[in-house]
């Protein structure tokens, strides 16, 4: 069984569907903390680390093998957390990081939560370090699209996102990352050239092999 820590509800039925489009017969548990994400984006990550532990050793006593976390935000805190925990944490968007610098340096991370940025940017930078790979990393904040996704606007939120993604310009850049998963159905919106990518389907095979394993 593979657990999911969620700070919104909104991902549940996407990585369901992705199971059973990619990887059926995989149980998912879900663990949905809203206000991990909540006090996150006010306090910084490594305020919620001992409560992100604890969900964490929740999914461990109900029989989780590994765990997935699908917040941007918190990912770091998560995985950190593995050796405490005793099975493996992974943060959905560490494949999608890999994938970004493999592409090219110069990678763009768009994200509508501030929060985000911070373990975001690290993450590709890791990741680039991880490959030997030069990585030039830079931001795009979608100013006012958390307001519409808190509002319940999600037409307006994927939109909003889409549109920040086709102002980049075309030579300017190499990969952008969807840094939020929540932000995954702007990508079949989006009319630039350049690859833009999304944590949820790569990130969900990771932990299903991990599981599996």
């Amino acid at each position: 069984m593979l657990a999911l820590l969620h700070t919104s509800p909104v991902h549940v039925p996407v990585f369901d569907a992705l199971r059973d489009e990619d990887h059926q017969g995989l149980e998912l548990a879900h663990f949905v903390q809203e206000d991990l994400l909540t006090r996150a984006r006010a306090d910084g990550p490594d305020a919620v680390a001992g409560d992100v532990r604890a969900v964490l050793e929740q999914a461990v006593a109900g029989g989780a093998a590994a765990v997935l976390c699908t917040c941007s935000s918190i990912g770091g805190v998560a995985e950190a957390a593995a050796a405490e925990v005793g099975v493996p944490v992974l943060r959905v968007d560490r494949p999608m990081a890999a994938a970004a610098v493999a592409i090219g340096p110069r990678v763009v991370v768009v994200a509508t939560s501030e929060s985000t940025f911070g373990p975001t940017v690290a993450l590709v930078e890791e990741e680039a370090r991880r490959a030997g790979l030069p990585a030039d990393v830079r931001k795009l904040f979608v100013d006012g699209a958390w307001a519409l996704f808190q509002a319940g606007d999600t037409e307006g939120y994927v939109r909003s996102v889409a549109d920040a993604v086709d102002s980049v310009p075309g030579d300017s850049a190499d990969a952008i990352i969807l840094a939020q998963a929540s932000m995954t159905p702007a990508q079949s919106l989006t009319t630039t050239a350049l690859p833009v990518l999304s944590s949820p389907r790569p990130g969900l095979a990771a932990g299903a092999a991990v599981a599996r394993a």
